[in-house]
């Protein structure tokens, strides 16, 4: 079976991304069936030299969809902007990333396998190639935020296991 670019990033990310999109959905009702303001999950960090659950939330779109679009374009750069301060944005990040993801051709995405791509970060250049950008880079960095997000909620009280996690599991029919 030939490898496919495809297979290898885009189900499991339409997978954690679905996952996360919950887990916002869960800080929200635990927020308001605590009476706690939005701000205490969205600005909390696991440590105070760590980036706050919303930067995490936003950076799953942006080594997801946007590691796509880097590929894509040749060149990924950080997404710098100021992650969403409320719910409703955090979602939107989420289910935009999703939609971009579920609009993409396979075999476009396949076609990627031969394109090289560049992390730009100021002066620093890093050559990749597409898909070992995609699998060394930008998917490990996924799941990282994607983790710390959960890792977040869960050191600030809510009940969360490892299938709120995990999401929709892609099982056999």
């Amino acid at each position: 079976m030939p490898f496919s670019l495809y297979d290898a990033v885009i189900p499991s990310n339409l997978q954690i991304l679905g996952a996360v999109d919950a887990l916002v959905t869960k800080a929200e009702a635990f927020c308001a069936e605590h009476g706690k303001p939005a701000s205490e999950l969205i600005d909390a960090r696991l440590a105070p030299d760590m980036l706050p659950f919303a930067y995490q939330v936003k950076s799953c779109a942006a080594h997801s969809a946007g590691g796509l679009e880097g590929v894509r374009a040749g060149s990924f750069s950080p997404d710098r902007s100021v992650p969403p301060t409320d719910f409703d944005g955090l979602h939107a990040v989420l289910r935009n990333a999703i939609a971009h993801l579920e609009g993409l051709d396979r075999d476009a995405v396949d076609a990627m396998a031969e394109s090289d791509t560049a992390f730009v970060f100021g002066e620093t250049k890093i050559p990749f190639t597409g898909p070992n950008f995609l699998l060394s880079f930008s998917q490990p960095n996924f799941y990282f935020h994607a983790t710390t997000a959960y890792a977040i909620l869960r050191a600030q009280g809510l009940p969360l296991g490892k299938r709120d996690f995990l999401g929709a599991l892609r099982l056999k029919v």
